[in-house]
């Protein structure tokens, strides 16, 4: 898949939250439990999508803390601006012969809201998956997922800040 013109850009903006590679924090494992239980599935996860990974800020039901860039989902959800949705991964010609579907994790069902930036820029996702497939999400699950990647990015912002203020101190 071809990277978008702003790839470096999008890359430099992810790097300056100086999140990747760092410790799990209460209140990011906070929102993908809560995902998990808002819409009812076993995966929820915050994914960064760098070079050449996704790396999981926080992860619930899934143990990697990263993936591949080139077979991950994430990497599809943060080209476009709405909740991204494969309702049946099996069935889909995009994701048919993923090894994220075809092995473990066994992937069917995939939701992924876009962590936007204040520029606009997609760093990553809040996304949610399970093992079975799945009709299609309400627009009250689809603003769950929005309003909880919305809150992703809030942490986000909040823990750069603390990190500069730190640096400057």
């Amino acid at each position: 898949m071809p990277l978008e013109p702003d790839e470096p850009a999008r890359i430099a903006e992810l790097k300056g939250y100086g999140v990747l590679d760092t410790p799990n924090e209460a209140e990011f494992d906070a929102i993908v439990r809560e995902a998990a239980a808002a819409l009812g599935v076993p995966i929820a996860l915050i994914s960064l999508i760098d070079e050449n990974r996704q790396w999981f800020k926080a992860r619930v039901g899934l143990e990697p803390q990263e993936t591949p860039r080139s077979i991950s989902f994430c990497t599809h959800a943060i080209r476009g601006p709405d909740v991204f949705v494969v309702n049946d991964a099996k069935a889909d010609p995009r994701f048919s012969e993923n090894p994220l579907v075809t092995g473990d994790p066994n992937i069917r069902f995939y939701a992924g809201a876009p962590l936007r930036t204040s520029t606009g820029k997609r760093i990553g996702t809040l996304c949610v998956i399970d093992r079975m497939a799945r009709p299609q999400l309400t627009e009250e699950d689809i603003a769950r997922l929005t309003l909880l990647a919305d809150k992703t990015m809030e942490a986000l912002e909040r823990r750069r800040q603390r990190r500069n203020a730190a640096d400057a101190a």
